[in-house]
């Protein structure tokens, strides 16, 4: 059975990735793409490129206010993962309220427009917390109101073999005409697998003419800060000189000039933010290289991101993790296919 994959708020192809080259257990259900959108020129090129280069046109670089449905070809299944300004820890946190927050609304006019057989929905885990809890029973009950049986749940990906601390709601919906349960998949397969960072940016070694792997200039005051800060530290919790600690009143954040501990995941990659943010190896006095960045979202090294250096930090922060998208998407396939594997009971809590 071939599942047509239309996407909303596509990014660079994190979830697509997982999705097409994900199979049920038996081998005869899977995913191909259909259609796409996302408002920004980059992630449109880096998507077209690594996942539908054959069919160019399929990726529509629109604001999705814009984006006229009408267009766009029958989908068995839709995935979006509305953006998540407005619902993040380190954003302001305005939920519903804010510019972003309203996006989802989009997501179900797709799902009533299209009526797919099931759809995948992705945020941060502060959707849950947004306007008091409001926003996220508004979105649940808007999605079942469209006619599916929903599941949302809280994975923890390093829980999953990721080398990275990311926890991300996603919410898994089949249409509620059709006898298939979906069950999350259970972490405790992956639970033997080496997912420190250090094995996830050494093994293999990235090859030296990987692309997107220039490193960032770092000034000598940033190499000497890093200097006194030992694996697992940041500038807030590091022994550093005088001259060299941060001038910060109010909020102190644990990542600021925060360096991996390479026998642990990494922490969360994120997609934009100022100088302390870039994630800093644990051995060399430097942030990370955005293909050193890309390992820790479990992209392989042939996937090509456009754009400029700072265009490919946000759009790999902004992703999900290929291999955990894959890990869902197969649970998916496989209740199609009326295959049993190892699952759990959905939690949305910490």
């Amino acid at each position: 059975m071939k599942y047509r994959l239309g996407e909303l708020f596509c990014g660079p192809g994190g979830l697509a990735y997982g999705a097409i080259n994900a199979r049920s257990a038996d081998g005869k259900h899977f995913i191909v793409h259909e259609w796409a959108n996302d408002y920004d020129k980059d992630t449109c090129e880096t998507y077209r490129y690594n996942i539908c280069p054959d069919r160019p046109e399929s990726v529509y670089h629109e604001d999705i206010r814009k984006l006229n449905m009408d267009k766009l070809t029958p989908i068995d299944a839709l995935a979006f993962g509305f953006p998540c300004n407005d619902f993040s820890v380190v954003g302001e946190q305005k939920g519903i309220n804010g510019v972003f927050g309203p996006l989802y609304s989009y997501g179900v006019k797709a799902l009533k427009k299209f009526q797919p057989m099931w759809f995948l929905a992705e945020n941060v885990g502060g959707l849950r917390n947004a306007n008091d809890g409001k926003a996220f029973a508004k979105i649940l009950d808007e999605l079942k109101e469209t006619g599916y049986v929903i599941t949302p749940h809280l994975y923890k990906f390093e829980q999953y073999g990721i080398p990275q601390a990311r926890h991300r709601i996603i919410i898994v919906g089949i249409r509620n005409d059709i006898n298939v349960t979906f069950k999350v998949p259970s972490p405790a397969p992956y639970a033997n697998i080496d997912n420190t960072c250090r094995t996830a940016l050494e093994v293999p070694p990235i090859p030296a003419d990987a692309p997107n792997n220039e490193r960032t200039k770092q000034s000598k005051t940033v190499i000497q800060r890093l200097l006194h800060i030992k694996p697992g530290e940041n500038a807030f919790t590091a022994d550093l000189p005088p001259e060299l600690q941060l001038k910060v009143k109010g909020a102190k954040i644990s990542q600021i000039y925060k360096r991996l501990d390479p026998g642990k995941p990494a922490y969360t990659v994120t997609g934009s933010g100022g100088g302390g943010t870039h994630i800093y190896h644990w051995s060399e006095p430097r942030a990370l290289t955005n293909r050193e960045r890309a390992r820790l979202q479990t992209f392989p090294d042939t996937f090509v991101f456009m754009g400029s250096k700072e265009s490919v930090r946000k759009q790999i922060g902004m992703a999900v993790p290929c291999q955990g998208a894959k890990i869902i998407f197969e649970a998916i396939l496989n209740c199609f296919a009326g295959i049993e594997y190892e699952s759990i009971e959905p939690n949305i809590n910490e």
